[in-house]
């Protein structure tokens, strides 16, 4: 018998060095339905050890002293050419078997846009790249990296044009790859997430001219259908956001396309928008040819905790039993969430294929608030990571454990639907997930994967100063108004390093770099092009410890009298995790059944595991890839590992060390007869180091 099994398994191993077709990863995420899957099965579970670099690409601009550069970029393969996008925002071409580049942009303004990839279109001869970076979109030779001017402004897109308001800022980046229908390439955008956002409408644009084809209105106008659910009227005029920023699906075949919206801004205080507000938090199923609304579902109601849909949704078939017992094949779409739920719809009626109920979240909130009765809660499958936090959920190792209880006791805890009060606020999971922007795999068997993370988070909502008219105010409380919600009142940051310290800032930037960052933004940073120069300038002399006084120049007509002490991941005093373990998994579930199938730790830290501790997953950013053969690969996590894994057990059978972590997903194509896996390198992230290197790994010959 083992001499049957080990023939066998020579065989297969025998087997797969065979020639696989020239196989391409032509979308963001592999194909229309976002499904990170691709058929190719050359590389298995028999013979994976045997993977080894084949090239590395340095694409350049990294942030090696601040280490604030990330790549979330998964590259896309066409005709045997790869293209994606660089440390500092910079579209590329190489030769997808060698690594060798064909052609780099050097684009002015990219702002440190954080890319997540590109968009391909072709008719005959006619390819073209499009890419996100700064306010443009723009429009690229496939073969030279050379601007169509033929195509918008000579050559791209300012994405602000038709989304401007009164009192809105200059912040939009489509830093999520577009999607395709046809000659149309349909786009959403990141905007501000304070007051001063920006409209979130969902646009389709004509791929050769630029011209404007359709939009879909988020926030409505009267007469729309939603109008009806923000109060008081003409929101469009006051409120931004409800934007699609985290990607889109598309169902060619019916003229589907998917779209996920994101909170209406101000994302934690919505007593100025009374209301369920549609069609924020919402999966939007409109025609691909016109923008018509077909359905909709919204996640979350009135949404005050900035509970947005973090990924496109992904679009599988998968097996039920129908009204006469029998099984039928029923084409779904399903969407993942930070809150830890998958909800799972008829992908053509919206009809939930699990069931779904409103559930009621009582709690306080602070005066103008009006918070919804109920949130939609799907009872299958069961949530993916655990919804509350109480003591004995407290991390059994953390050396400041009384303290931590004893902050907790005094916190709002226990529900994932808590408003926000000036009293401390702890979210599990946190608010940036859960689920995250890398979204989730599925395979044709009807099985989804999906990686979370599960750390506490902590905020409150306090009152914010309110200078009238030629009042003269302090640096200090323009700084506070305007920045500490993401860089804390002591400028220190956050923990995890999403949002830096600024202190000392004047040793690694001049006080005119400075002043840019501040008026333009940069990465996930709005400009504050909005504020008077008086107090723009302000700002900067705070950055810089110089104590002065501004004199507001206008008189503040904010509608919204609270501010975000921001986003407060929290951890011990040895900068783990207050909760236990898991702080990362990789779970499977069943769509065909919403049973899950396997959950697993993803990622490790080294010193635990060297102390005996099983490994205790860790934060995690980027999604996994599916493969024919049954395999999964993934990065993601803090320890800059890639490892693949059986999708059948959630098993690890190979895992090596990368140049810097993956926070990205991973990318599988063939040419030559040979099956790449290809991951970007960036780091960045959780106070990582920034690297420039895209690496694919291949087995040897």
């Amino acid at each position: 018998m083992q001499r049957v099994l080990l023939g066998l398994m020579t065989a297969m191993g025998s087997a797969v060095n065979s020639p696989e077709p020239n196989t391409d990863w032509p979308e963001y995420n592999g194909d229309g339905q976002r499904s990170h899957y691709s058929p190719l099965a050359q590389i298995t579970p028999v013979n994976v050890q045997r993977l080894e670099v084949a090239w590395r690409y340095a694409s350049g601009g990294a942030d090696t002293v601040g280490n604030r550069t990330q790549m979330q970029c998964n590259p896309i393969v066409v005709g045997g050419i790869l293209y994606g996008v660089s440390a500092n925002t910079q579209a590329f071409a190489v030769n997808a078997a060698t690594g060798k580049e064909i052609w780099k942009t050097n684009l002015p303004d990219t702002d440190g846009t954080t890319s997540r990839g590109v968009t391909y279109w072709t008719d005959g001869p006619d390819e073209r790249i499009f890419f996100g970076a700064g306010n443009n979109l723009y429009a690229l030779r496939a073969r030279t990296g050379a601007l169509i001017e033929s195509f918008g402004q000579g050559g791209y897109i300012d994405l602000k044009q038709g989304i401007d308001r009164p009192g809105g800022d200059n912040y939009v980046r489509a830093n999520t790859p577009n999607t395709i229908y046809k000659n149309l390439l349909i786009v959403g955008a990141r905007l501000a997430e304070g007051e001063t956002a920006l409209l979130g409408d969902v646009r389709a644009y004509d791929v050769r001219t630029g011209r404007t084809v359709w939009t879909f209105r988020t926030i409505p106008q009267p007469g729309d259908y939603g109008y009806s659910t923000w109060s008081p009227a003409n929101p469009r005029q006051r409120l931004g956001g409800a934007n699609a920023w985290a990607g889109m699906a598309i169902d060619r075949q019916r003229g589907i396309v998917y779209v996920p919206t994101g909170s209406a801004a101000y994302d934690f205080y919505g007593g100025n928008r009374k209301g369920d507000n549609l069609f924020a938090n919402c999966l939007l199923a409109l025609d691909a040819a016109t923008g018509k609304r077909l359905w909709h579902f919204q996640f979350v109601h009135h949404d005050i905790w900035d509970r947005d849909p973090p990924a496109p949704p992904n679009l599988l078939t998968v097996v039920q039993k129908g009204p006469d017992g029998r099984p039928r094949r029923i084409d779904a779409v399903a969407q993942i969430t930070k809150q830890g739920h998958v909800f799972v719809f008829d992908r053509v009626t919206g009809k939930p294929l699990f069931p779904v109920v409103e559930q009621p979240f009582p709690g306080d909130a602070v005066a103008g608030e009006q918070t919804s009765r109920t949130q939609p809660i799907p009872l299958k499958p069961a949530p993916f990571t655990q919804q509350t936090f109480t003591e004995k959920d407290i991390n059994p190792w953390a050396s400041d454990r009384p303290a931590l209880v004893a902050m907790l006791r005094k916190a709002r805890t226990g529900s994932p639907y808590i408003p926000l009060t000036a009293e401390t606020t702890i979210f599990f999971p946190g608010t940036d997930g859960g689920a995250q922007w890398g979204g989730a795999a599925t395979d044709p068997e009807g099985t989804i994967y999906i990686p979370a993370k599960q750390n506490p988070c902590y905020s409150t909502l306090i009152l914010k100063d309110q200078p009238a008219e030629k009042t003269l105010v302090s640096t200090a409380q323009l700084y506070r108004a305007n920045c500490s919600s993401c860089h804390g009142t002591d400028r220190r940051g956050n923990h995890d390093g999403s949002y830096p310290s600024l202190l000392g800032i004047d040793r690694r930037l001049s006080a005119e770099a400075i002043h840019q960052v501040v008026l333009r933004g940069r990465g996930m940073m709005p400009g504050f092009s909005h504020l008077p120069e008086a107090e723009r300038k302000a700002i900067v002399d705070y950055l810089l410890n110089k104590t002065t006084l501004a004199q507001a120049s206008r008189a503040r007509t904010s509608d919204i009298p609270y501010q975000h002490t921001g986003y407060n991941r929290w951890y011990d005093s040895q900068g783990y995790p207050v909760s236990a373990p898991p702080w990362g998994t990789l779970t499977a579930i069943d769509l065909n059944t919403g049973e899950h199938r396997w959950q697993v730790p993803l990622g490790e830290y080294p010193e635990l595991t060297a102390r005996g501790i099983p490994p205790t997953g860790t934060d995690n950013y980027g999604g996994p890839l599916v493969t024919g053969s049954g395999l999964l690969f993934i990065a993601a996590s803090k320890d800059s590992q890639l490892r693949a894994i059986d999708k059948k057990t959630g098993r690890i059978l190979w895992q090596t060390s990368l140049p810097a972590a993956g926070f990205a997903t991973p990318a599988t194509y063939s040419v030559g007869g040979r099956q790449f896996v290809v991951i970007a390198c960036g780091g960045g992230k959780l106070k990582s180091k920034s690297g420039d290197q895209y690496v694919a790994y291949a087995l040897a010959p």
